[in-house]
Protein backbone atom coordinates (compact mmCIF):
# COMPACT_ATOMS: atom_id res chain seq x y z
CA UNK A 1 0.00 0.00 0.00
CA UNK A 2 2.83 2.43 0.79
CA UNK A 3 4.99 1.83 -2.29
CA UNK A 4 3.51 4.40 -4.65
CA UNK A 5 3.68 7.16 -2.02
CA UNK A 6 7.31 6.36 -1.17
CA UNK A 7 6.78 4.91 2.33
CA UNK A 8 8.58 1.63 1.48
CA UNK A 9 5.96 -0.35 3.38
CA UNK A 10 3.12 0.38 5.79
CA UNK A 11 4.14 -1.40 8.99
CA UNK A 12 2.66 0.97 11.59
CA UNK A 13 1.95 3.63 8.96
CA UNK A 14 -1.39 2.69 7.41
CA UNK A 15 -3.09 5.95 8.38
CA UNK A 16 -0.16 8.01 7.13
CA UNK A 17 -0.23 6.12 3.82
CA UNK A 18 -3.93 6.88 3.43
CA UNK A 19 -3.32 10.55 4.26
CA UNK A 20 -0.74 10.68 1.46
CA UNK A 21 -3.29 9.33 -1.00
CA UNK A 22 -2.36 5.65 -0.99
CA UNK A 23 -5.03 3.05 -1.58
CA UNK A 24 -4.82 -0.71 -0.90
CA UNK A 25 -3.61 -2.77 -3.85
CA UNK A 26 -4.29 -6.18 -2.28
CA UNK A 27 -8.00 -6.41 -3.23
CA UNK A 28 -7.31 -5.97 -6.93
CA UNK A 29 -4.39 -8.41 -6.90
CA UNK A 30 -6.36 -11.01 -4.95
CA UNK A 31 -9.34 -10.59 -7.28
CA UNK A 32 -7.16 -11.28 -10.33
CA UNK A 33 -6.10 -14.63 -8.84
CA UNK A 34 -9.56 -15.59 -7.58
CA UNK A 35 -11.18 -14.94 -10.96
CA UNK A 36 -8.87 -17.52 -12.51
CA UNK A 37 -9.64 -20.00 -9.74
CA UNK A 38 -13.38 -19.45 -10.26
CA UNK A 39 -13.06 -20.19 -14.00
CA UNK A 40 -10.58 -23.04 -13.97
CA UNK A 41 -10.39 -24.43 -10.46
CA UNK A 42 -11.88 -27.58 -8.98
CA UNK A 43 -14.89 -27.24 -6.69
CA UNK A 44 -12.74 -26.42 -3.67
CA UNK A 45 -14.09 -25.05 -0.40
CA UNK A 46 -12.50 -21.79 0.71
CA UNK A 47 -12.20 -21.02 4.41
CA UNK A 48 -12.07 -17.26 4.76
CA UNK A 49 -12.37 -14.26 7.06
CA UNK A 50 -15.42 -12.03 6.87
CA UNK A 51 -15.82 -8.85 4.86
CA UNK A 52 -12.84 -7.27 3.17
CA UNK A 53 -10.45 -9.90 4.55
CA UNK A 54 -11.70 -12.39 1.96
CA UNK A 55 -15.45 -12.98 2.03
CA UNK A 56 -16.37 -10.04 -0.23
CA UNK A 57 -14.03 -11.10 -3.03
CA UNK A 58 -14.98 -14.77 -2.86
CA UNK A 59 -18.64 -13.83 -3.10
CA UNK A 60 -17.92 -11.59 -6.09
CA UNK A 61 -16.17 -14.47 -7.86
CA UNK A 62 -18.91 -16.98 -7.08
CA UNK A 63 -16.59 -19.33 -5.21
CA UNK A 64 -17.75 -21.80 -2.58
CA UNK A 65 -16.69 -20.55 0.86
CA UNK A 66 -17.29 -20.70 4.60
CA UNK A 67 -16.52 -17.77 6.93
CA UNK A 68 -14.18 -19.28 9.52
CA UNK A 69 -13.26 -16.02 11.25
CA UNK A 70 -15.30 -12.89 11.93
CA UNK A 71 -13.03 -9.90 11.35
CA UNK A 72 -13.61 -6.41 12.76
CA UNK A 73 -14.18 -3.51 10.32
CA UNK A 74 -10.61 -2.26 10.76
CA UNK A 75 -8.56 -5.44 10.71
CA UNK A 76 -4.91 -5.70 11.75
CA UNK A 77 -2.06 -8.20 11.73
CA UNK A 78 -3.58 -9.80 14.84
CA UNK A 79 -6.64 -10.66 12.77
CA UNK A 80 -4.44 -12.19 10.09
CA UNK A 81 -2.95 -14.54 12.67
CA UNK A 82 -6.32 -15.32 14.23
CA UNK A 83 -7.83 -16.06 10.82
CA UNK A 84 -4.99 -18.43 9.90
CA UNK A 85 -5.42 -20.25 13.21
CA UNK A 86 -9.13 -20.66 12.49
CA UNK A 87 -8.41 -21.97 8.98
CA UNK A 88 -6.00 -24.58 10.31
CA UNK A 89 -8.39 -25.67 13.05
CA UNK A 90 -11.00 -26.32 10.35
CA UNK A 91 -8.67 -28.40 8.19
CA UNK A 92 -7.17 -26.03 5.62
CA UNK A 93 -4.81 -27.79 3.20
CA UNK A 94 -3.30 -24.66 1.64
CA UNK A 95 -3.05 -21.11 3.01
CA UNK A 96 -3.46 -18.60 0.16
CA UNK A 97 -2.86 -15.00 1.25
CA UNK A 98 -2.31 -11.63 -0.39
CA UNK A 99 0.22 -9.02 0.76
CA UNK A 100 3.95 -8.62 1.32
CA UNK A 101 6.62 -9.88 3.70
CA UNK A 102 4.83 -8.52 6.77
CA UNK A 103 1.74 -10.56 5.94
CA UNK A 104 3.89 -13.61 5.18
CA UNK A 105 5.46 -13.29 8.63
CA UNK A 106 2.05 -13.08 10.32
CA UNK A 107 0.73 -16.09 8.41
CA UNK A 108 3.85 -18.20 9.05
CA UNK A 109 3.93 -17.26 12.75
CA UNK A 110 0.31 -18.30 13.21
CA UNK A 111 0.89 -21.63 11.47
CA UNK A 112 3.99 -22.27 13.57
CA UNK A 113 2.12 -21.43 16.79
CA UNK A 114 -0.44 -24.08 15.84
CA UNK A 115 2.33 -26.59 15.15
CA UNK A 116 1.16 -26.79 11.53
CA UNK A 117 4.20 -25.90 9.49
CA UNK A 118 3.30 -28.87 7.29
CA UNK A 119 0.50 -26.85 5.63
CA UNK A 120 1.93 -24.99 2.61
CA UNK A 121 1.72 -21.21 2.25
CA UNK A 122 1.29 -19.38 -1.05
CA UNK A 123 1.46 -15.61 -1.42
CA UNK A 124 -0.29 -13.46 -4.01
CA UNK A 125 2.25 -10.62 -4.38
CA UNK A 126 0.85 -7.23 -3.32
CA UNK A 127 3.39 -5.74 -0.93
CA UNK A 128 6.19 -3.21 -1.15
CA UNK A 129 8.72 -5.74 0.15
CA UNK A 130 8.67 -9.34 -1.02
CA UNK A 131 11.94 -10.98 -0.01
CA UNK A 132 10.35 -14.25 1.14
CA UNK A 133 10.23 -17.33 -1.06
CA UNK A 134 6.51 -18.08 -0.66
CA UNK A 135 5.35 -15.54 -3.25
CA UNK A 136 4.29 -16.28 -6.80
CA UNK A 137 5.66 -13.92 -9.46
CA UNK A 138 2.16 -12.53 -10.15
CA UNK A 139 -1.48 -13.03 -9.13
CA UNK A 140 -1.98 -15.12 -12.25
CA UNK A 141 0.99 -17.31 -11.33
CA UNK A 142 -0.39 -17.72 -7.80
CA UNK A 143 -3.66 -19.01 -9.26
CA UNK A 144 -1.76 -21.39 -11.53
CA UNK A 145 0.30 -22.72 -8.61
CA UNK A 146 -2.82 -23.22 -6.49
CA UNK A 147 -4.60 -25.03 -9.32
CA UNK A 148 -1.68 -27.37 -10.00
CA UNK A 149 -1.23 -28.07 -6.30
CA UNK A 150 -4.91 -28.86 -5.78
CA UNK A 151 -4.78 -31.22 -8.76
CA UNK A 152 -1.82 -33.03 -7.22
CA UNK A 153 0.55 -31.94 -9.99
CA UNK A 154 3.07 -30.08 -7.81
CA UNK A 155 5.25 -30.87 -4.86
CA UNK A 156 6.19 -28.40 -2.15
CA UNK A 157 9.62 -27.12 -1.21
CA UNK A 158 10.88 -25.49 1.95
CA UNK A 159 11.69 -21.81 1.65
CA UNK A 160 12.53 -18.84 3.86
CA UNK A 161 10.23 -16.27 5.41
CA UNK A 162 12.29 -13.08 5.41
CA UNK A 163 11.58 -9.42 6.08
CA UNK A 164 13.41 -6.14 6.47
CA UNK A 165 13.32 -3.60 9.28
CA UNK A 166 11.01 -1.01 7.70
CA UNK A 167 12.23 1.87 9.85
CA UNK A 168 15.83 1.25 8.75
CA UNK A 169 14.58 0.64 5.20
CA UNK A 170 13.02 4.11 5.14
CA UNK A 171 16.38 5.53 6.24
CA UNK A 172 18.15 3.83 3.35
CA UNK A 173 19.52 0.76 5.15
CA UNK A 174 18.60 -2.71 3.94
CA UNK A 175 18.79 -5.29 6.73
CA UNK A 176 17.03 -8.56 6.03
CA UNK A 177 16.28 -11.07 8.77
CA UNK A 178 15.13 -14.68 8.58
CA UNK A 179 11.91 -15.30 10.49
CA UNK A 180 11.15 -18.90 9.67
CA UNK A 181 10.85 -21.73 7.19
CA UNK A 182 7.67 -22.61 5.34
CA UNK A 183 6.53 -25.07 2.70
CA UNK A 184 5.18 -23.71 -0.58
CA UNK A 185 3.97 -25.22 -3.88
CA UNK A 186 6.89 -25.00 -6.28
CA UNK A 187 7.28 -24.63 -10.01
CA UNK A 188 10.44 -22.74 -11.07
CA UNK A 189 8.99 -20.15 -13.46
CA UNK A 190 6.02 -19.31 -11.25
CA UNK A 191 7.69 -18.85 -7.85
CA UNK A 192 9.64 -15.76 -6.85
CA UNK A 193 13.10 -16.53 -5.51
CA UNK A 194 14.32 -14.84 -2.36
CA UNK A 195 16.17 -11.61 -3.16
CA UNK A 196 19.95 -11.96 -3.46
CA UNK A 197 22.50 -9.19 -2.91
CA UNK A 198 25.72 -9.45 -4.94
CA UNK A 199 28.91 -8.11 -3.43
CA UNK A 200 32.38 -8.58 -4.92
CA UNK A 201 35.22 -6.58 -6.41
CA UNK A 202 34.13 -7.38 -9.97
CA UNK A 203 30.56 -6.35 -9.21
CA UNK A 204 31.69 -2.97 -7.93
CA UNK A 205 33.94 -2.49 -10.96
CA UNK A 206 31.08 -3.13 -13.38
CA UNK A 207 28.81 -0.78 -11.42
CA UNK A 208 31.45 1.93 -11.82
CA UNK A 209 31.65 1.23 -15.56
CA UNK A 210 27.86 1.40 -15.91
CA UNK A 211 27.88 4.65 -13.95
CA UNK A 212 30.61 6.16 -16.14
CA UNK A 213 28.59 5.36 -19.27
CA UNK A 214 25.40 6.74 -17.70
CA UNK A 215 27.19 9.98 -16.84
CA UNK A 216 27.87 10.40 -20.56
CA UNK A 217 24.38 9.74 -21.90
CA UNK A 218 22.69 11.69 -19.08
CA UNK A 219 24.14 14.94 -20.46
CA UNK A 220 21.36 15.17 -23.08
CA UNK A 221 19.13 17.47 -21.00
CA UNK A 222 16.50 14.81 -20.29
CA UNK A 223 15.02 14.31 -16.86
CA UNK A 224 16.19 10.97 -15.42
CA UNK A 225 14.14 9.02 -12.90
CA UNK A 226 16.45 6.67 -10.99
CA UNK A 227 14.94 3.61 -9.35
CA UNK A 228 16.16 1.95 -6.17
CA UNK A 229 19.31 -0.11 -5.87
CA UNK A 230 23.08 -0.05 -5.56
CA UNK A 231 23.69 0.18 -9.33
CA UNK A 232 21.57 3.30 -9.73
CA UNK A 233 23.20 4.68 -6.58
CA UNK A 234 26.57 4.25 -8.28
CA UNK A 235 25.25 6.35 -11.18
CA UNK A 236 24.25 9.17 -8.82
CA UNK A 237 27.61 8.87 -7.07
CA UNK A 238 29.42 9.27 -10.38
CA UNK A 239 27.55 12.57 -10.78
CA UNK A 240 28.62 13.67 -7.30
CA UNK A 241 25.15 13.17 -5.85
CA UNK A 242 23.98 11.13 -2.88
CA UNK A 243 21.05 8.98 -3.94
CA UNK A 244 18.23 7.62 -1.82
CA UNK A 245 19.44 4.00 -1.89
CA UNK A 246 16.01 2.46 -1.43
CA UNK A 247 13.94 5.21 -3.02
CA UNK A 248 13.39 7.01 -6.32
CA UNK A 249 15.26 10.22 -7.20
CA UNK A 250 15.09 12.54 -10.22
CA UNK A 251 18.17 14.10 -11.86
CA UNK A 252 18.58 16.59 -14.70
CA UNK A 253 21.89 17.90 -16.06
CA UNK A 254 23.74 16.59 -13.02
CA UNK A 255 21.42 18.26 -10.51
CA UNK A 256 19.07 16.55 -8.09
CA UNK A 257 15.51 17.71 -8.80
CA UNK A 258 13.54 15.35 -6.56
CA UNK A 259 14.71 13.14 -3.70
CA UNK A 260 12.78 10.08 -2.49
CA UNK A 261 9.93 10.92 -4.87
CA UNK A 262 6.46 9.40 -4.72
CA UNK A 263 4.34 8.44 -7.72
CA UNK A 264 2.41 11.68 -7.20
CA UNK A 265 5.67 13.67 -7.30
CA UNK A 266 6.74 11.99 -10.53
CA UNK A 267 3.41 12.59 -12.26
CA UNK A 268 3.38 16.23 -11.12
CA UNK A 269 6.87 16.67 -12.56
CA UNK A 270 5.72 15.19 -15.87
CA UNK A 271 2.76 17.57 -15.89
CA UNK A 272 5.20 20.45 -15.36
CA UNK A 273 7.41 19.26 -18.22
CA UNK A 274 4.43 19.08 -20.54
CA UNK A 275 3.15 22.53 -19.51
CA UNK A 276 6.64 24.02 -19.84
CA UNK A 277 6.61 23.27 -23.57
CA UNK A 278 10.33 22.49 -23.61
CA UNK A 279 9.79 19.00 -25.06
CA UNK A 280 12.14 17.64 -22.40
CA UNK A 281 11.84 13.86 -22.20
CA UNK A 282 11.62 11.86 -19.00
CA UNK A 283 13.70 8.70 -18.98
CA UNK A 284 13.66 5.95 -16.37
CA UNK A 285 16.73 4.01 -15.19
CA UNK A 286 16.09 0.81 -13.26
CA UNK A 287 18.02 -2.29 -12.26
CA UNK A 288 16.61 -5.81 -11.75
CA UNK A 289 16.41 -7.35 -8.29
CA UNK A 290 19.03 -10.05 -7.78
CA UNK A 291 17.76 -13.67 -8.12
CA UNK A 292 14.19 -12.45 -8.75
CA UNK A 293 14.69 -10.51 -11.97
CA UNK A 294 11.97 -7.92 -11.38
CA UNK A 295 12.69 -4.64 -13.15
CA UNK A 296 9.38 -3.02 -12.18
CA UNK A 297 6.73 -3.98 -9.64
CA UNK A 298 9.02 -4.70 -6.71
CA UNK A 299 10.90 -2.13 -4.66
CA UNK A 300 10.40 0.95 -6.88
CA UNK A 301 6.61 1.00 -7.00
CA UNK A 302 6.64 4.78 -7.20
CA UNK A 303 7.54 4.14 -10.86
CA UNK A 304 4.00 3.05 -11.59
CA UNK A 305 2.33 1.96 -14.81
CA UNK A 306 1.12 5.53 -15.34
CA UNK A 307 4.64 6.94 -14.88
CA UNK A 308 5.98 4.45 -17.46
CA UNK A 309 3.10 5.20 -19.83
CA UNK A 310 3.71 8.94 -19.61
CA UNK A 311 7.47 8.58 -20.12
CA UNK A 312 7.01 6.01 -22.88
CA UNK A 313 8.14 2.37 -22.68
CA UNK A 314 10.95 3.20 -25.10
CA UNK A 315 12.44 5.50 -22.45
CA UNK A 316 12.97 2.73 -19.90
CA UNK A 317 16.71 2.08 -19.50
CA UNK A 318 17.73 -1.11 -17.72
CA UNK A 319 21.15 -1.48 -16.10
CA UNK A 320 22.70 -4.57 -14.49
CA UNK A 321 26.10 -6.14 -13.97
CA UNK A 322 27.02 -9.14 -16.16
CA UNK A 323 27.03 -11.46 -13.13
CA UNK A 324 23.50 -10.52 -12.19
CA UNK A 325 22.31 -11.02 -15.78
CA UNK A 326 23.97 -14.45 -15.98
CA UNK A 327 22.01 -15.55 -12.91
CA UNK A 328 18.67 -14.58 -14.47
CA UNK A 329 17.03 -16.53 -17.33
CA UNK A 330 14.85 -13.49 -18.11
CA UNK A 331 13.68 -10.23 -16.55
CA UNK A 332 10.17 -9.56 -15.24
CA UNK A 333 7.79 -6.60 -15.14
CA UNK A 334 4.69 -6.44 -12.95
CA UNK A 335 3.33 -2.88 -13.02
CA UNK A 336 -0.27 -3.98 -12.45
CA UNK A 337 -1.24 -2.85 -15.96
CA UNK A 338 -1.20 -5.70 -18.52
CA UNK A 339 -0.93 -3.25 -21.43
CA UNK A 340 2.16 -1.55 -20.01
CA UNK A 341 3.71 -4.90 -19.09
CA UNK A 342 3.15 -6.13 -22.64
CA UNK A 343 4.68 -2.96 -24.11
CA UNK A 344 7.81 -3.52 -22.01
CA UNK A 345 8.11 -7.19 -22.98
CA UNK A 346 10.41 -8.69 -25.59
CA UNK A 347 14.12 -8.79 -26.27
CA UNK A 348 15.60 -5.63 -24.75
CA UNK A 349 19.06 -4.14 -24.35
CA UNK A 350 20.46 -3.95 -20.81
CA UNK A 351 23.45 -1.72 -20.10
CA UNK A 352 26.05 -3.93 -18.40
CA UNK A 353 29.30 -1.96 -18.62
CA UNK A 354 30.99 1.06 -20.16
CA UNK A 355 29.34 1.44 -23.58
CA UNK A 356 28.36 -2.21 -23.32
CA UNK A 357 24.91 -3.77 -23.45
CA UNK A 358 23.48 -7.22 -23.92
CA UNK A 359 20.06 -8.43 -24.96
CA UNK A 360 17.80 -10.00 -22.38
CA UNK A 361 14.25 -11.27 -22.65
CA UNK A 362 11.74 -9.28 -20.62
CA UNK A 363 8.46 -10.99 -19.72
CA UNK A 364 5.22 -9.77 -18.21
CA UNK A 365 4.97 -11.58 -14.86
CA UNK A 366 1.27 -12.19 -15.44
CA UNK A 367 2.06 -14.12 -18.63
CA UNK A 368 4.66 -16.47 -17.12
CA UNK A 369 3.50 -20.07 -17.09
Amino acid sequence: MGGAVGLKGTDGLVERARALGASPVSPGRALAALKILSREGPDALFLTASGSMGEDLLRECGLHYVVAYQAPPNSSSRDTGAAVSAFLEQGAELILFCGGDGTARDVAAAASAQGRTDVPLLGIPAGVKMHSGVFAVSPEAAAELALRYLRGELRCRETEIADVDEELYRRGRLETSLYGIARTPYFPALVQERKRVYSSGDEEQFKEEIAAFAREFMRDGSVYILGAGSTTSAIAGMLGLEKTLLGVDVIRNGELLLRDASEKDLLAMMDWLQADGSKTEARIIVSPIGAQGFVLGRGSQQISAEVVRRAGPENLIMVATPHKLRELPYLLVDTGDPGVDQALSGSKLVVCGYRLAQRKEVQAAGKVR
